[in-house]
C-alpha cells in the first residue's frame, strides 16, 4: 500500500512538473543600433537630426509664376527663379547673383534696377549699402561677402566665430578668425562695427 501511495505521488509530481515547465515566448525585435552606420549603409529607421531640409523664399518681379516656393537646403537663386517659371520673355534677371545660396525667408526680386538690393528677412539684419558700416553681430554671410577680400568661406568663418563666442565684443576680434591676417584686417576694420 505504501508503494502505491509513493507511485501515485510520483505520478502527480510528474504531471505537476510537466504543466509548470517554462513556456517559450516570442521576443520583440531588437531596437535599432544607436552607433554610426557602417560605410555605405543608410539607416532609414531612425529620424534624422532636426535640420532644416528646405528653404522657403518669395520670388517676385519679372518671372512667369511669382510666389512662394520651397526648395531643398543648399539651393541657389537660379533654382528659385526656375521654380517660379523662369524669367519672363524679353526680361533680364537684373543684378541678381544667380549662383548665391538661398536664405530661408528671403525675397528675390527678378529684374529689379541695378541700384535696388534684394530684400532679406528682417531677422537676418539690414540690407547692405556699400557705404554703410556693417554690424558684425547682425550681418548675414551674404552681407559680409560684400566686404573687401571676404568670400563665401571667410564670411561663414566670421559667422561661425560670432555664434561660437557669443558675438563680437570688439572689432579687433576679427583677427582671431582663421583667414584674416593683418592686411585683410586693415582693409575691413573701418567697414565694420560691433
Amino acid at each position: 500500500m505504501l508503494v502505491l501511495v509513493a507511485l501515485a505521488a510520483a505520478i502527480v509530481g510528474g504531471i505537476y512538473a510537466w504543466w509548470s515547465r517554462p513556456q517559450a515566448e516570442p521576443l520583440a525585435p531588437p531596437p535599432p543600433i544607436s552607433g554610426p552606420s557602417p560605410a555605405g549603409v543608410v539607416d532609414t529607421t531612425r529620424p534624422r537630426p532636426s535640420q532644416a531640409t528646405e528653404v522657403t523664399v518669395h520670388v517676385t518681379g519679372k518671372v512667369r509664376k511669382p510666389g512662394v516656393v520651397s526648395l531643398p537646403q543648399g539651393s541657389r537663386v537660379t533654382d528659385a527663379v526656375q521654380a517660379a517659371g523662369g524669367v519672363r520673355k524679353g526680361a533680364a534677371p537684373g543684378p541678381l547673383n544667380l549662383a548665391r545660396r538661398l536664405i530661408d525667408g528671403e525675397q528675390i526680386v527678378v529684374g529689379s534696377p541695378a541700384h535696388a538690393a534684394p530684400a532679406v528677412p528682417s531677422t537676418t539684419g539690414p540690407s547692405v549699402d556699400p557705404a554703410a558700416v556693417l554690424d558684425l553681430n547682425t550681418a548675414t554671410p551674404e552681407q559680409l561677402e560684400q566686404l573687401p577680400g571676404v568670400g563665401e568661406v571667410l564670411a561663414r568663418r566670421i559667422t561661425e566665430y560670432r555664434d561660437s563666442h557669443g558675438g563680437f565684443q570688439r572689432v579687433e576680434q576679427l583677427r582671431d578668425v582663421s583667414g584674416i591676417g593683418d592686411r585683410k584686417y586693415a582693409d575691413i576694420k573701418d567697414k565694420v562695427r560691433v
